[in-house]
């Protein structure tokens, strides 16, 4: 039975949907979101699916071997999600190698909210590209990039940058 089954299909050729609700003779098992749940076809693109024969041969050779193995690639590819949806790391170390990474000398300060979007109408507004703004402060394009797009702690932008953006585009980021 699914993990959050309506107890539907578990009776022997139940015919509801646990995703979409819709009626359907050739349910599926699939895991969306982690949960095992009995779904139409339809919905069987939102997860991994697996049909009722497939489990039963599955259960029958060794079941708990499978599992095990499922879940491990479950957690891998999980991780692998987590590291291309947080883009902190972009490979590039040149700047830390060369000037070190103090957090206590060039702490960042409390922004406002919004930060980001303020710093792209204040820089657009002053005329420049953040390609030439990067070239001016002398700073990585991609810290430009991360305080933009609001991830400046993440990136390990320091507070002189801040100070920095604040002065040449006469704006007010830090509260």
């Amino acid at each position: 039975m699914a993990k959050y089954s309506t107890d539907s299909s578990s009776g022997g050729g139940g015919t509801t949907c646990e995703l979409c609700g819709a009626e359907s003779d050739s349910l599926q098992t699939a895991t969306v979101a982690g949960a095992e749940l009995e779904v139409c076809s339809d919905c069987a693109t939102h997860g991994e699916t697996e049909t009722r024969s497939q489990r039963r041969r599955g259960s029958s050779s060794g079941g708990s071997n499978a599992h095990a193995q499922d879940e491990v690639d479950r957690r891998k590819r999980a991780a692998q999600n987590t590291a291309k949806a947080n883009p902190i790391w972009d490979g590039d170390s040149e700047h830390w190698e060369k000037e070190g990474t103090s957090y206590d000398d060039d702490p960042l300060p409390y922004l406002v909210s919004g930060y980001g979007d303020v710093l792209v109408e204040a820089r657009r507004e002053a005329g420049y590209q953040r390609e030439e703004l990067a070239e001016e402060l002398e700073v990585p394009e991609a810290d430009l990039l991360a305080i933009e797009q609001g991830r400046a702690t993440q990136a390990g932008v320091g507070g002189g940058l801040i100070s920095a953006l604040e002065d040449v585009l006469d704006v007010e980021l830090a509260e």
